[in-house]
């Protein structure tokens, strides 16, 4: 027996090193397919090229690239910011949840600052995930537990909103509801305060 023939259809070709076209290539294509901010851009980018090397002229200036993508408009991180922030708080995340995926996502301080969500949106945000998951009042009755069980279920579930991002006052007032009403009313009342 003898070593596997490689053929053509099998064998792993090496990507060629990136040059300024290439790697103009590679970023387009990257924007194309992903909503991104600059420095995720930047990152990838800088990625491929440790991968790939380079085999271009001088050393390649990413940062300019990714300033040339922003300038035409193909990367924006404050509609990424928005969208982002948006998303995660529809599904249910709170405000120090959106600041750490933001801040990780490269976004500034200042755009940061004007995506965290209001008084009203977080709480919003937590009713939302506790009636999506079954927390508090929308676990449905509750007697058949015992004291102990009970209690460790609360637990549960507050850690687990505080995981998502939550502050512990809105988690554990969720949690202390008695209904479901209540809760939307303590939405409602958030609105005026915004």
């Amino acid at each position: 027996m003898g070593e596997p023939r490689t053929t053509y259809a099998n064998r792993k070709r090496a990507p060629k090193p990136l040059d300024r076209v290439r790697l103009n290539d590679l970023a387009l294509s990257y924007v194309a397919r992903f909503a991104t901010t600059a420095a995720k851009l930047e990152r990838y980018l800088k990625r491929k090229l440790g991968e790939r090397g380079w085999d271009g002229e001088g050393e390649p200036d990413v940062p300019a690239l990714v300033a040339q993508f922003v300038e035409k408009g193909y990367v924006d991180d404050a509609v990424y910011g928005r969208a982002k922030a948006g998303g995660l708080m529809a599904r249910g995340y709170g405000q120090r949840r959106v600041e750490q995926v933001l801040r990780a996502d490269g976004l500034d301080e200042s755009l940061r600052a004007r995506f965290a969500p209001g008084e009203y949106e977080a709480r919003g945000a937590v009713l939302h995930l506790a009636r999506r998951r079954r927390f508090g009042p929308f676990a449905g009755p509750r007697a058949a537990l015992d004291r102990e069980a009970a209690a460790k279920l609360h637990e549960k579930q507050l850690a687990a909103m505080i995981r998502a991002g939550h502050n512990f006052e809105m988690a554990r007032h969720v949690l202390d509801a008695a209904t479901e009403e209540e809760l939307e009313e303590w939405v409602a009342e958030a609105s005026e305060l915004d």
